[in-house]
């Protein structure tokens, strides 16, 4: 069988497509030659009929409007896998449910538009978990298919790190873009809050909704990071940051080998030359954890307030659980809960520059991907950070019986274009050779 692993960073293949230097017919015919032997057993992307057809279709048309490589705009014929709770014209949108797909299809989403006026293609919608909650969908690991590759954004995670896409977008409402891009060996960046808007997409949580998105490489999510980030401003050289790991509660929910990698990842950025302080945060995560979580039940019931009322039937068991959870938190508490939002994020600047803290380190995930399907994984790791609205990257770190984990760097409010400036040579430094070790085929 062909190997599910198969290197595809987004960077140089956009270079190559946007210069003429690899041809856009060529490259589609070959990847989709490898979804045809690819994806039976990964499952990341819903299926559509005549995939190919249409993509040449579309890519023959894109050639025709750029017909000059120096006019051709930065995201050239890639084509990109597209969570789907987005809106994308021309495709149902399911979200992982058994409802009636009209009565959840709508506008096209804002961020696919600023996709295709950068020049992507759209590859397709990837399979998410029901409504971006817990019930999975039949997505594998392509690291080994009788692993989850985590959720809700479990098809974009599964279908970059097999090759399928060079880019794939996804959400996170608790750790769904961080954690299954830790898990699949891949690079998920999950903006500050509102950096990528979000309008047309299928909402859970409109408090803490974020856009984010998934590649190879961390110069490909700087690339697309700028073409779908509001006010983007890249920055070239923003000298070497002080690193520092959030000691405490939080960090002592991570299983015991999560933390021993940890370990072993900040002694090679010390080994080259980063400082890295060990600074208390988050003494109260068990709260912070109970008040995102009921703050969410009660924006997913009122999302589908109307759609329960008629299809309840139709619902998962967690879905259906949660709404009913959501539907008994009270207004004035939820209200409160918001609020916390800026008040938590807050707390860790007011520490940040106490200490002056560039990123925090942190584990990706409490360890490796769970065996079977059942699980995608605790997302508790990612949790306050997406409560905060902070910007926070997961770069690939190495492995725990022979499975991916990610170091998750976390950056100032809306300081995302230095995060990622940062996170190239930290990846490097904790794990240097992983993409190597991919397939070539």
């Amino acid at each position: 069988m062909t190997s599910l692993l198969h290197a595809h960073p987004l960077a140089p293949t956009a270079a190559a497509l946007r210069g003429g230097k690899l041809d856009l017919t060529g490259y589609l015919e070959r990847l989709c030659d490898r979804i045809d032997a690819v994806e039976p057993h990964v499952q990341a992307l819903v299926p559509e009929p005549d995939r190919r057809r249409r993509l040449l279709a579309e890519a023959q048309a894109l050639r025709d409007r750029y017909p000059d490589p120096a006019s051709r705009p930065p995201l050239f014929g890639i084509p990109v896998g597209v969570k789907d709770i987005i809106h994308v014209a021309g495709f149902p949108t399911q979200a992982g449910s058994h409802l009636p797909a009209d009565e959840l299809t709508g506008p096209e989403a804002e961020v696919v538009g600023l996709l295709r006026q950068a020049g992507a293609l759209i590859l397709g919608k990837t399979v998410t978990t029901e409504f971006a909650y817990f019930e999975p969908g039949p997505t594998r690991n392509p690291h080994n298919p009788a692993h989850t590759p985590g959720g809700s954004s479990s098809g974009s995670a599964a279908a970059v790190a097999a090759g399928l896409a060079p880019l794939a977008l996804g959400t996170q409402t608790i750790g769904s873009v961080i954690r299954p891009a830790a898990f699949c060996g891949i690079v998920g960046f999950k903006p500050s809050y509102d950096r990528i808007p979000t309008a047309g997409l299928l909402y859970f949580a409109r408090s803490v909704d974020h856009i984010g998105l998934f590649t190879q490489d961390v110069a490909g999510a700087a690339l697309a990071a700028g073409v779908l980030c509001r006010d983007w401003r890249p920055v070239t050289d923003p000298g070497r940051p002080r690193l520092a790991v959030p000691v405490g509660p939080y960090l002592e929910q991570a299983t015991p080998e999560a933390l021993t990698a940890l370990a072993e990842q900040i002694a090679r950025l010390q080994a080259a030359g980063y400082e890295v302080l060990q600074v208390p945060l988050f003494p109260d995560i068990a709260t912070i954890n109970a008040r995102h979580r009921r703050l969410i039940a009660f924006e997913f019931a009122q999302e589908h307030a109307r759609l329960f009322a008629r299809y309840e039937s139709l619902y998962r068991p967690r879905t259906a659980a949660l709404i009913r959870e959501g539907q008994a938190v009270p207004a004035a508490e939820a209200e409160a809960i918001r609020r916390g939002r800026a008040e938590l994020r807050a707390e860790v600047e007011q520490v940040m520059a106490a200490h002056g803290i560039d990123l925090w380190l942190c584990p990706a995930a409490t360890g490796p991907a769970p065996a079977g399907l059942e699980s995608t994984g605790n997302p508790i790791m990612n949790l306050p950070w997406t409560y905060a609205g902070l910007p926070a990257l997961t770069v690939p770190a190495g492995l725990i019986g022979g499975l991916p984990i990610g170091l998750q760097l976390v950056g100032r409010w809306y300081d995302d274009e230095r995060l990622l400036a940062w996170a190239g040579p930290i990846a490097v430094c904790v794990q240097p050779n992983f993409y190597e070790d991919f397939d070539k085929n």
